[in-house]
């Protein structure tokens, strides 16, 4: 089990929001937690010093192209790049530095997955640099992927069979469990144990993490086999209940 640092951006600045708020048609809906007076660089470069790798930068929105740039500057090869990620910009990411592409709303049209813009992705980047983002929200006892800043509902659940089918085009899934982003409530625990259970390729979980003892269910009932980034909750970005030296201390124990 691995930490997995992120840098989520807005409007060109280190954010932590509420992820259910993201709604673009409802602009005074957003709820932000943080906000860095510090730039991108600034935390790649923490992360770089600290060896962690596999995190993302996410770009929500508009305007936050060169933050992701200095970012990958600062830590090239250490970070996976998403947000507004296709088949005519993915190779720009990862000749800038990128470790890996993130896509999700690119590859679904309608609430289902347009397979062919899949294929056409991972024919251009290949499959072992591309990451699918199975973020997701539950619905009648489900948990249904969402796209467009996690506003939008797909027809597509995460089960078994669609875990095993998405994953031959994939390296890793990321998945935010929408719901809780942000919140420091607490885990979507019976996600993080149906991912365990069911998904065949690394898999990193985010969403609700307020603790150190969160991240050690994440690992129980993941089956070891999923990672973890933490979010509002961690003190780097104005979080109370993690100090960013214990998530990364709690790294290198389970890498060790």
């Amino acid at each position: 089990m691995q930490f997995r640092p992120c840098i989520d951006l807005h409007d060109g600045i280190v954010k932590q929001i509420v992820g259910s708020s993201l709604d673009e048609s409802s602009p005074g809906s957003l709820q932000t937690n943080f906000a860095a007076e510090k730039p991108s660089s600034w935390f790649a470069e923490l992360y770089r010093k600290d060896n962690l790798t596999g995190g993302h930068i996410i770009k929500l929105g508009g305007g936050n192209d060169d933050a992701a740039l200095d970012a990958l500057r600062a830590w090239p090869g250490g970070m996976q790049l998403g947000g507004g990620v296709n088949s005519e910009n993915a190779k720009f990411w990862l000749d800038a530095g990128a470790s890996h592409v993130i896509v999700t709303s690119y590859v679904f049209s309608k609430g289902q997955v347009d397979e062919r813009r899949l294929k056409e992705l991972v024919g251009k980047v290949g499959k072992k640099r591309l990451v699918l983002d199975l973020s997701c929200r539950k619905k009648d006892g489900q948990y249904f992927i969402v796209t467009d800043r996690w506003q939008k509902f797909t027809d597509v659940t995460i089960t078994e069979e669609n875990l095993a089918w998405f994953s031959s085009y994939c390296d890793e899934f990321l998945i935010h469990a929408a719901d809780v982003e942000g919140k420091c409530q607490g885990i979507e625990l019976d996600l993080v144990e149906l991912l365990g259970r069911y998904s065949p390729i690394s898999t990193t979980y985010a969403g609700g993490v307020r603790n150190i003892e969160d991240l050690q269910l994440i690992n129980q009932y993941g089956a070891g086999q999923m990672d973890a980034t933490i979010g509002s909750a961690l003190d780097i970005f104005g979080g109370k209940s993690i100090r960013y030296e214990d998530a990364v201390a709690f790294n290198n124990s389970y890498k060790g």
